[in-house]
């Protein structure tokens, strides 16, 4: 088994080569590898059904198991996923901010992949070939480091991915997955700034944090998703019923589902056990603070620790606030600046919600479950970023590019 020195030189070796692919050799290996999945889907599932296995066996959560499942529906998703991709304009080469100097020079920049990207996440094997993808579409190698839940997956996805390359004769270092499941494999990883140019973390808190902490190589954070929906004195009660139940329950274990629920307190009698009903029919979960459990009978107190808690699960936090500038204020305290919402008729609170709220997606009367990169016409995404450096919110195509600057002159010199 190859190091993971080794493997973050076998990357960058072939990101040199992958980053004056055309785009038509790019999109010609995307659709092998969408080719190749189809083929190998029950490979891909018998794979996947013996990691759900002992991952049973050893007691993780369903939400856990809800990540790390892999059946037909979700790989002919991917399949369709990477389609998208390949209809999705290469931003490689991409040339904008024109400018011509009064010396003559000529100054533009050009879009250019990153390079060689480390890629480092838990349970979801769908991220080993959206990544893969995303990666390959802008000219970036990756190297991956999934979780030891998933390593039979992913050992099989990369395989079937390394098949494509070769097929279509690039390196197939221009894909590399660590396979050894021990936790010093991470350390390794993230300080292997010889060879990896970017890493990108998804999963836990404790896992982007350690890595934030200390990696010698530059991190784009994809941060946890303690999402709000704050309903305004003037919302359409039966929008804001549907909002709500849609971003929580729709699909809970994913960070752009709703974990907080913010009232306002001259709808919060008419609303709230509208509310509490509609959640409970759906098996949620519900905590208040002290007015909500005045109003709504059998809920659960929050705590201080449930403010500021992504739960990922069927569980919703309730505060009444008195204004928009107490929703607000508690979102930028308690939040993760990922996605945040608003339900209200008021155009000028609408607005003012959009200003203040300070979080990679903010919504009017939408539910914040669209924060995703197929929903936002990127196609598949890598990740969502919490930062403001680079990238912020979905990271697609063009997110996964930097630039140079090009100048042309005529023999220019400075003077």
């Amino acid at each position: 088994m190859a190091t993971v020195q080794e493997k973050a030189s076998s990357v960058k070796r072939a990101s040199r080569i992958l980053a004056n692919a055309s785009t038509a050799k790019k999109n010609a290996l995307l659709k092998t590898i969408a080719a190749e999945l189809k083929k190998e889907t029950q490979e891909i599932c018998k794979a996947n059904a013996l990691d759900l296995q002992l991952a049973w066996e050893a007691g993780l959560s369903g939400v856990t198991l809800d990540r790390l499942t892999l059946d037909e529906n979700r790989i002919a998703q991917m399949i369709a996923g990477i389609r998208d991709v390949i209809k999705l304009p290469d931003p490689v080469g991409e040339i904008f901010g024109k400018r011509r100097r009064p010396n003559g020079l000529v100054i533009e920049k050009m879009r250019v992949p990153l390079g060689s990207v480390g890629i480092i996440y838990e349970s979801r094997p769908n991220v080993t070939v959206d990544a893969s993808v995303l990666c390959l579409k802008t000219g970036n190698a990756v190297l991956l480091r999934g979780g030891s839940e998933a390593i039979g997956t992913n050992t099989v996805l990369v395989k079937i991915i390394k098949s494509a390359l070769n097929k279509v004769c690039l390196p197939d270092g221009c894909v590399e997955l660590i396979e050894t499941t021990d936790r010093s494999a991470v350390t390794e990883m993230i300080k292997q700034d010889k060879f990896i140019d970017v890493i990108i973390p998804r999963g836990s808190q404790s896992l982007i944090r350690f890595i934030a902490e200390n990696s010698s190589i530059p991190v784009i954070v994809h941060g946890e998703g303690n999402c709000h929906i704050y309903v305004d004195s003037s919302a359409d009660l039966e929008v804001a019923e549907k909002i709500v139940v849609n971003a929580k329950v729709q699909r809970p274990s994913v960070c752009n589902a709703a974990e907080k629920l913010l009232v306002h307190e001259k709808i919060a009698g008419t609303f709230l056990p509208r509310i509490a009903q509609a959640l409970r029919n759906e098996h949620v979960e519900l905590r208040g603070d002290e007015r909500t459990v005045s109003i709504v009978a059998d809920i659960n107190p929050a705590e201080d620790a449930d403010w500021p808690r992504e739960y990922l699960d069927l569980v919703m936090a309730i505060k009444i606030v008195g204004s928009i500038d107490e929703a607000i204020e508690h979102i930028n305290t308690y939040g993760t600046h990922h996605s945040d919402a608003i339900v209200t008729k008021n155009k000028k609170n609408g607005e003012k919600f959009l200003r203040e709220v300070d979080s990679a997606a903010v919504y009017v009367n939408a539910s914040t479950r669209f924060t995703d990169g197929y929903e936002f016409g990127l196609g598949a995404e890598i990740g969502i970023s919490t930062q403001k450096l680079h990238a912020r919110g979905p990271m697609g195509l063009v997110e996964l590019t930097g630039a140079k600057f090009i100048v042309h002159g005529k023999g220019t010199i400075r003077v």
